[in-house]
């Protein structure tokens, strides 16, 4: 390119100015060393241990390509799985007694005896394929970078991680509502003391003594931020407080609190602001103090960072905004917190704190934080157990409260994913499951409730009909009461309201269902009267049951048994039914049927 372009001049290129400059991609050449992860933070390989030596550095390298810029390794703790992966494949070569000195020793039936070793010591199907996953990956990256040291038996074996069928994971569950209740509770009442404690000032010591030293600390917090254990004005309250037998266990604590955030108190923050969100836990880690924005109408965007989605990893998700109990207040107030110690420790992390004798900036909350908070407040599940609180469920936990709220309105429920991804991963949870099968049978009962049945009056209710012909019931077909109930429109079992008016046939044609077809149509009406017939009939197709077989009988006769014995009977109690039977005993009733039924 020529040396000196201005404005208005073209610019020339030689021949020489589009040749790249060589350069070593992977310098590195020891087993131990670290990488420069692309989300942040660094991560501290150690392959020292590793036998043999040729293949452990050729492993190495290809991890650092994995890592690299570029590559499908983005997070710390993405790099660090692998690296506990690739030693246990060393240690199934170690144990296999067979001499492998490199890549180019190594087959196709080192991976799959490295699979049937991991199954050997356990290990479920998930968790031996995702080992297999990364081992595959790192000898994938090795064919790339030593395409020639590479067998052809042991490239063919790389196309794919496991011949066995690949087992899915059970689905995250979320906390019932009952639990939900108690963390949620239980994190506003510890944020509004945060709150408190901040603003107020606590009260004099009436110890003057004890009240001079005390400001000497706060004096010392003021000007540098922290006070140290090992200064003077520390150490000298702390004893004083010992002399009085004062509980010290958590005096640094303390002393910060009164300014700052402790570690203790990210934890209901963090509780609070995923189950009011629904943000992954880990979105909600990685939060930045401008993360608000675009905030219209009592609503605030929150820009967050889901680094797992690959290609789309900037997302924004609108919240409610207002008060500290929304998530935009919430976050606000946050913000106001972490202010203070924002000055000794400035960062873009919205999760600026005092830990143990320094600031921190971004999460790194241990189990037992969350044990100890959930301890404190009496949490426990649903069985009554004190509560081991997975902060992973909360998402889920917030998923299923919505479904809850929405009525299982999918159009509504599916915010920030495809319907079909919100029914499968966060309402198809066990919580729910009850909730669901609660409404497969309510619709059965509507169903049953809204099918076509006849009219089955009782005796009562027969004479409260003959009293009372114009609040009788309405029936399709023009009809007499009078006449219905006195048999002038019966047929064999039941009356009919409309004989030429069928649902099943056209206006002013006869009705053209066989006989039992009554059992399911609106038109009929039956009574005690009818009951002798109608056990006749099922006398009849019971004694059917024995010659047909079982799906014939099911087909012929199926619902009208099911009619008969579910609805009709029980309508009219038992003492009614022995009734009929004693007349049919006495009077037996003929059975009206075409030759073809009885066959």
């Amino acid at each position: 390119m020529s040396s000196h372009p201005r404005k208005g001049h073209g610019v020339a290129f030689g021949r020489d100015d589009g040749l790249a400059i060589p350069s070593d991609p992977d310098p590195i050449t020891g087993l131990r060393f670290t990488i420069a992860v692309q989300n942040g933070g660094e991560a501290r390989i150690d392959f020292t241990a590793l036998r043999p030596r040729r293949l452990a550095l050729a492993a190495a390298r290809a991890l650092r390509h994995l890592a690299a810029p570029g590559g499908p390794l983005g997070a710390r703790t993405t790099v660090m799985a692998y690296a506990v992966a690739v030693p246990k494949f060393f240690a199934y070569l170690g144990e296999c007694g067979e001499p492998v000195d490199g890549i180019g020793a190594l087959q196709a039936r080192h991976v799959d005896r490295f699979e049937a070793w991991l199954e050997a010591r356990g290990l479920t199907r998930i968790h031996l394929y995702t080992l297999l996953t990364k081992v595959v990956g790192v000898l994938r990256q090795i064919a790339i970078d030593s395409p020639d040291e590479v067998s052809p038996d042991l490239r063919d074996r790389l196309r794919y991680v496991s011949a066995k069928p690949f087992q899915h994971s059970r689905p995250r569950d979320a906390y019932s509502p009952y639990v939900a209740r108690q963390l949620r509770d239980a994190a506003r009442d510890d944020v509004a003391a945060v709150s408190r404690r901040l603003q107020e000032k606590p009260p004099p010591d009436p110890d003057p003594v004890l009240r001079r030293m005390q400001a000497a600390v706060h004096a010392i917090i003021e000007e540098r931020g922290l006070v140290r254990h090992s200064e003077p004005a520390f150490t000298s309250l702390y004893h004083a407080r010992r002399r009085r037998g004062w509980p010290n266990d958590h005096l640094a604590d303390e002393l910060h609190g009164r300014r700052y955030l402790t570690r203790d108190d990210v934890v209901p923050f963090l509780v609070l602001l995923a189950l009011e969100t629904g943000l992954e836990i880990e979105c909600c880690k990685a939060l930045t103090v401008d993360c608000l924005q675009n905030a219209s109408g009592g609503t605030v965007e929150i820009a967050y960072l889901k680094r797992r989605a690959r290609g789309a990893e900037h997302k924004r998700l609108r919240v409610r905004d207002g008060g500290s109990t929304m998530p935009g207040g919430l976050i606000r107030r946050l913000i106001e917190m972490t202010a203070a110690a924002r000055r000794y420790h400035p960062s873009e992390s919205l999760w600026v704190y005092c830990g143990i004798g320094t600031f921190v900036a971004g999460i790194r909350h241990r189990q037992a934080l969350v044990d100890a908070w959930t301890r404190r407040h009496g949490i426990i599940d649903d069985a009554g157990r004190p509560l081991r609180l997975l902060l992973s469920r909360l998402r889920k936990t917030h998923k299923a409260l919505w479904y809850l709220k929405t009525e299982g309105h999918v159009a509504r429920f599916a915010v920030g994913h495809t319907p079909e991804v919100a029914a499968r991963h966060y309402a198809d949870v066990p919580a729910l499951r009850p909730l669901h099968e609660a409404a497969v049978a309510e619709a059965f009962r509507e169903a049953v409730a809204s099918a076509v049945m006849p009219t089955v009056l009782t005796p009562d209710q027969e004479a409260t009909w003959r009293a009372d012909p114009a609040h009788a019931p309405s029936l399709p077909g023009e009809h007499d009461p009078a006449m219905l109930l006195g048999g002038k429109q019966d047929v064999w079992l039941a009356s009919c309201a409309g004989f030429h008016a069928s649902p099943h046939g056209p206006a002013g044609a006869p009705c053209p269902l066989p006989f039992w077809g009554c059992l399911e149509c609106p038109n009929a009406v039956i009574t005690a009267r009818k009951l002798p017939a109608i056990l006749s009939f099922l006398d009849f197709i019971e004694g059917q049951r024995r010659a047909l077989h079982a799906g014939d009988w099911a087909v012929k006769f199926g619902r009208a048994h099911a009619r008969i014995t579910s609805d009709v009977l029980p309508a009219f109690g038992a003492a009614i039914v022995t009734e009929a039977r004693r007349v049919l005993a006495a009077e037996p009733v003929p059975i009206y049927l075409p030759p073809e039924a009885r066959l």
